[in-house]
């Protein structure tokens, strides 16, 4: 398989990896995908990452800086890796808001929690990244991490992550990017198509849910056309760090 995209959807409709589907098909398909996967979902992000995924997070973390008494927002927080991350640096004084679109992953992300004795300061949203259930500046951050590329309509998850936050309040995103080393982005292409379906079928019984996630990453902008996306949203002071020669990147902003 090729792994070059294939030319834009129509403009009624948006894609879903490298197929064309109308807006209203793509939320269903992604909230089917992440129910499918839900129960192993961590195993596969170690075994997909060889456990880099857990530096990447703890870099957003550490470039996020939380504070005592903060009010954040993770969303498509999923299984709680990086609202978890958060909670242990707001040190019992704030809160931690995790939406995700599926109650699979809250359900495994609400296990974990109680299983690491994680009972207060955590609130659990079934929601839309798209149309938030949360009052305008509210919020003293707003993350997101490998959720962005799902979103149907990138502009509004966007332009609601301004509204929900405070003036001053930061946006911080990680995702899956443009590899900048010309041999590793050859190599990384390689084990993208070739080996994680055949992964995912093998260790979540769900090529295809593994063989979309590949293609969607493909699909995402590049590290300098976000920076222009979330800058036209009404975000400022937009920058980014690659990671891991630029397999994920990491994008900052601020409301102000």
């Amino acid at each position: 398989m090729s792994s070059r995209s294939p030319e834009p959807p129509p403009p009624d409709d948006t894609h879903f990896g490298f197929r064309s589907v109308s807006e209203s098909e793509k939320t269903p398909l992604v909230r089917g995908v992440f129910r499918s996967v839900a129960s192993r979902y961590d195993v596969m992000n170690d075994l997909m990452s060889g456990g880099i995924h857990r530096l990447w997070k703890d870099a957003m973390v550490d470039w996020l800086r939380p504070r005592p008494g903060w009010q954040v927002l993770d969303v498509a927080g999923g299984t709680g890796d990086v609202s978890f991350r958060i909670q242990d640096r707001l040190d019992g004084q704030g809160e931690m808001y995790l939406c995700d679109l599926t109650w699979d992953m809250l359900s495994v992300g609400r296990d974990r929690a109680i299983d690491q004795g994680r009972l207060h300061g955590l609130h659990w949203i079934c929601g839309n990244a798209e149309t938030l259930p949360l009052p305008d500046r509210s919020m003293d951050a707003y993350t997101i991490a490998f959720g962005l590329r799902n979103v149907t309509r990138m502009d509004q998850a966007l332009a609601e992550a301004r509204r929900v936050l405070k003036p001053g309040g930061r946006f911080l995103c990680l995702e899956f990017s443009q590899v900048v080393l010309p041999l590793l982005d050859r190599l990384y292409d390689l084990y993208s198509f070739r080996l994680l379906p055949a992964l995912g079928g093998m260790v979540a019984g769900d090529r295809e849910s593994y063989q979309y996630l590949v293609e969607s990453i493909r699909r995402f902008p590049s590290q300098e056309d976000l920076v222009q996306r979330i800058a036209a949203n009404g975000l400022e002071q937009v920058h980014y760090r690659n990671l891991s020669g630029g397999i994920a990147a990491l994008h900052s902003a601020w409301r102000l």
